[in-house]
């Protein structure tokens, strides 16, 4: 079929199943599109997603998918609104096993998808309001409305004797799904499941992410001097990203001094001190894609105590990535991470987070999830596609300074490639004395 007249909705085998050449670099390309070289297909992107979801619905007993998550929503119907909706469950979309995304959203935003998103129905755009986290009281009867024309619609596509899958709602609405006589069940492993294994597209977009933070990094590095403060590099940080094409600085951890150990998962107004060691988090995305990626700096000068608190972080992280290849499984890489109480810890428990990989796309953390917490007696396969961040951190001896470095990963046919790229081999030591 001629590629202009085909029907957008319609899943090719090459799209939901691609082989990647791993022999070429991995593209870090502009955001602008041109007539001269090959980007980011987005079309092909909108396909690829629905299609795993498809074909994840098609290997479960869900006989629909009704999802409420805002990164589920995007990736079954590419579509997005802003971040202030991320926490509002304000929006909602379904897909049944035989028919195409329905989605329901914010007031005006449904009529802007007719025009804009030709991959959706216009007829599949609605309007609708629900509860946005209990401000819409659930006797004014949005939610008992809404869930009468779910139901119907899953009656149609002839699904409602199976089981329908959720990710995240409120309590109320569920309920109501219940009253109409759904059997509601949970959906969100099944849209994990879809989304574990990235496209080429999506590899592109992930690694353009990473791009924008190296480039943060070398920033940080040259403004890293005693008399700046934590918040002043958040604040230099989220100018950097946003002015290169960010659309969601998430988070940036900024950790310095007596305040690396153990380790809170924040900033504040502290202002560095020659010596200090410092390790940074930024969390950003780039047309949705995540970064998690932690680096640690000395600010002019370092003890003995830090620089072995580096190394060490550093060889914990290469042995664990050593391990990384499709067929691995998670415990196998897990075991490469110290136990709790070799680096002052009572438990895994206590420890969780700090020896870790998870999977990056939409939502900051996916599968896989390698941790002892869950990983050795929970493990589970590595696939070629698959990209995730792996961390460690080690207390240094002198009791309060620590080191901290992440590496984001894209599993290829034969291991792993780091895309991450400021440089963390060694501890850099900025303006050094």
């Amino acid at each position: 079929m001629d590629e202009r007249t085909r029907d957008p909705l319609q899943i090719r085998a090459e799209d939901i199943n691609p082989r990647y050449n791993w022999g070429r670099a991995l593209p870090s390309l502009g955001t602008m599109g041109v007539d001269f070289e090959e980007r980011v297909d987005y079309r092909r992107l909108h396909r690829y997603r629905l299609g795993r979801v498809k074909q994840a619905l098609e290997n479960s007993e869900l006989g629909a998918l009704l999802v409420f998550d805002v990164n589920n929503i995007r990736y079954i119907t590419s579509t997005k609104i802003g971040e202030w909706e991320r926490d509002k469950l304000c929006r909602w979309a379904l897909l049944t096993r035989t028919g195409d995304p329905i989605l329901w959203d914010f007031g005006s935003a449904a009529v802007h998808h007719k025009l804009y998103t030709p991959w959706l129905k216009p007829e599949n755009c609605k309007a609708g309001i629900i509860g946005m986290r209990g401000m819409v009281d659930p006797a004014f009867g949005l939610m008992a409305k809404h869930a009468k024309e779910i139901a119907a619609l899953i009656k149609e596509a002839g699904c409602d004797k199976m089981p329908i899958g959720v990710d995240i709602i409120e309590p109320p609405m569920m309920f109501e799904l219940q009253k109409a006589g759904l059997n509601i069940v949970d959906g969100q492993q099944v849209m994990l499941e879809a989304r574990e294994v990235k496209s080429q597209d999506e590899i592109a977009l992930l690694n353009r992410a990473a791009a924008m933070v190296d480039g943060a990094y070398h920033m940080v590095n040259e403004e890293l001097k005693p008399g700046v403060r934590e918040n002043d590099i958040v604040a230099k940080v989220n100018e950097f990203l946003y002015r290169h094409g960010s659309d969601d600085v998430e988070a940036v951890n900024a950790i310095s001094g007596e305040r690396c150990n153990p380790h809170p998962h924040n900033f504040t107004d502290r202002m560095l001190r020659p010596g200090d060691q410092a390790f940074f988090d930024i969390l950003q995305s780039f047309m949705g894609y995540r970064t998690c990626y932690y680096r640690t700096f000395n600010v002019g000068r370092a003890t003995p105590a830090q620089h072995d608190a580096y190394k060490q972080c550093r060889e914990w992280l290469d042995n664990a990535m050593m391990r990384i290849k499709p067929g691995a499984t998670t415990s196998h890489i897990a075991e490469a991470f110290p136990k709790a109480n070799e680096f002052g810890f009572p438990d895994e428990t206590s420890a969780f987070g700090l020896q870790f990989a998870h999977g990056l796309g939409l939502a900051l953390h996916e599968r896989p999830i390698i941790s002892r917490v869950v990983s050795m007696d929970h493990p589970t396969e590595i696939k070629e596609g698959m990209v995730f961040a792996i961390e460690t951190y080690c207390p240094a001896t002198d009791g309060f300074s620590g080191a901290r470095i992440e590496e984001e990963v894209v599993v290829t046919d034969k291991g792993c490639r780091v895309i991450t790229l400021f440089p963390a081999e060694e501890l850099p030591i900025t303006h050094r004395y």
